[in-house]
């Protein structure tokens, strides 16, 4: 047996892998991020077949399929760095990850190929995906497996730089794009620019992993003959470690996975789509808060080599459940006052009988709203108004009451398509204008804007993100043994990551549509987190002094 000794620093060699492993992995995320910085974007060049609303929860859901994939990436990536080495599985991955995203550069768009566009998009994003469930596991262990017994989480912590330095990376060279080539040209054609650059960060990449050596550990284990056989069936059907990864997913990747992207995603498309903030503004103030965060990364993963992963990991998640309702509000007031007035002053709610109110979610555009109820609630939907429901009795026709002016809606039902399109523009018409004298802003107003405190919030919110991030790859490395590591800690990571944080936003906007109030898609993280934060605190074991030569 191998035992570590504690603060002896490592040497050049393993500071050069180290650096390598973490390089590469900014690499992806930076492919990875890509389309969800360009989410907005994407919607009108691919799904254009359907209304706004509609085409950028669809584009949401494609950026879900990547995450859809993961745990199966995870799955055939884990197997193979548990059976033939860390190394070589890194660089299947990366050519996989960079290929998949310069192709989407390529990739003609709706009006050019009508729906075999989208098709391939979310193909192209499946395969990016499978290669990120293989990517992250893999460098989180090949760097804990190089790190000195005691500074795990020191180390692994710069892992959990990377998918900030990703994001980072990738809205620093979207606003780039922006600039040099201006607004109209990068919405028509310059977003591809990003997608295409990513051909480069692919040859570094390789690079970068065919210089890397194997983990010792690893090659300790090869050479003893202990290498898993079958890291499958070892990790997911023996209930000792099955146990553990059930724990590991419900008792600490899922409620940070929620905390993380809503920090760093949710965060960024509730700036643009509910507060409507224009889209460079609101990337440049995120990408402050990630320029001062990301530091708290190492800061706190080398803080829990002293005090432990545990209760930095759920002091974030329970903080995040105490504080997101009140932050997002006071987000609201910061970024865009104007709106946030009109809501105080001139509250609107929608009066309705629910029985004929549908859900407001039209995925493929042929849904059609006819009862004045839906009608409603769609107009107020397309202008971004965030409203409360009132029920009314059976039979009544719906009513959008804005301040103390109450606007009758109309059933479609019976109307010729002309009269359904004269009575329709007649009533956005007259919604818009009680909407505008009640102070209802059509976008956020630069010059009120409050971008000191924009950045302040969203620093916040990515701090949250660091205590719950930042701790979470050693954590997971230290719950399982040698050989069968790389698989049992890669699932429930992105099953957690994967599934609860990659659908948070196509979730939290879809209850948004629902129930019309643009803080409830909030209940999504705020439920999954307090989750965690009971079933982690009460369940899940410290791990910071566990030896991880010794379970092999």
């Amino acid at each position: 047996m191998v035992t570590a000794v504690k603060n002896v620093p490592m040497s050049a060699e393993q500071r050069k892998v180290i650096f390598a492993s973490s390089l590469g992995t900014v690499f992806e995320w930076y492919d990875f991020y890509l389309y969800g910085s360009l989410a907005a974007i994407i919607a009108k060049q691919f799904f254009s077949g359907l209304d706004a609303g509609s085409a950028f929860i669809f584009a949401l859901l494609a950026f879900a399929a990547g995450f859809i994939v993961r745990p199966f990436g995870a799955l055939v990536f884990g197997r193979l760095g548990d059976m033939i080495g860390r190394k070589y599985t890194f660089l299947v991955t990366i050519v996989i990850m960079g290929l998949s995203t310069f192709i989407v550069g390529l990739l003609p768009n709706y009006a050019s190929i009508g729906v075999a566009a989208p098709i391939i998009l979310i193909a192209l994003r499946m395969l990016q995906g499978l290669a990120l469930g293989g990517e992250y596991g893999g460098a989180a262990v090949y760097v804990a497996e190089h790190a000195p017994e005691g500074k795990r989480g020191a180390y692994t912590s710069w892992i959990q730089t990377t998918a900030t330095l990703g994001l980072f990376l990738s809205l620093l060279v979207i606003l780039g794009v922006r600039t040099a080539i201006g607004e109209a040209e990068f919405a028509d054609w310059g977003w591809r620019i990003p997608f295409l650059v990513s051909i480069f960060l692919l040859g570094v990449s390789v690079y970068i992993r065919l210089s890397m050596n194997e983990s010792p550990a690893f090659q300790k284990m090869k050479a003893e003959g202990k290498t898993s056989k079958a890291p499958l069936s070892e990790s997911f059907g023996e209930w000792k470690n099955l146990k553990i990864v059930i724990l590991a997913l419900v008792g600490l990747t899922a409620g940070q996975a929620v905390v993380w992207y809503s920090g760093q995603f949710y965060a960024l498309f509730f700036l643009t789509q509910s507060l409507k903030v224009d889209g460079p503004t609101a990337n440049i103030l995120v990408a402050y808060s990630l320029i001062l965060g990301t530091p708290f990364f190492v800061i706190f993963g080398t803080l829990s080599d002293k005090i432990g992963r545990k209760p930095i990991i759920m002091a974030g998640c329970l903080l995040a459940v105490l504080t997101y309702f009140p932050v997002f509000g006071a987000l609201t007031k910061a970024a865009n006052p104007d709106l946030a007035a009109a809501q105080a002053k001139n509250q609107v709610v929608v009066t309705a009988d629910p029985s004929e109110c549908s859900f407001q979610f039209n995925p493929t555009g042929t849904a059609k709203f006819t009862s004045s109820c839906d009608i409603a609630k769609q107009v107020l939907a397309g202008a971004s108004v965030s409203y409360e429901n009132a029920a009314a009795p059976a039979g009544t026709v719906a009513t959008i009451k804005i301040g103390q002016t109450a606007i009758p809606s109309y059933t479609a039902k019976g109307l010729s398509a002309d009269d359904a399109r004269k009575k329709d523009a007649e009533f956005k018409k007259l919604v818009a204008d009680d909407l505008r004298a009640a102070g209802y802003p059509t976008k956020a107003d630069p010059a009120k804007m409050d971008k000191v405190m924009v950045t302040a919030i969203l620093f916040y919110l990515v701090l949250l993100v660091t205590m719950v991030y930042g701790p979470i790859a050693a954590m997971l490395v230290e719950l399982f043994p040698t050989r069968i590591r790389y698989t049992s800690m890669s699932l429930p990571y992105h099953i957690g990551n994967g599934w609860f944080g990659g659908l948070l936003p196509t979730t939290a906007f879809a209850i948004v549509a629902q129930t019309g109030n643009m803080y409830n898609g909030l209940w999504y993280p705020i439920i999954i987190a307090g989750v965690t934060f009971v079933v982690g605190t009460l369940f899940i074991r410290e791990t910071k002094d566990v030896d991880i030569y010794a379970n092999d």
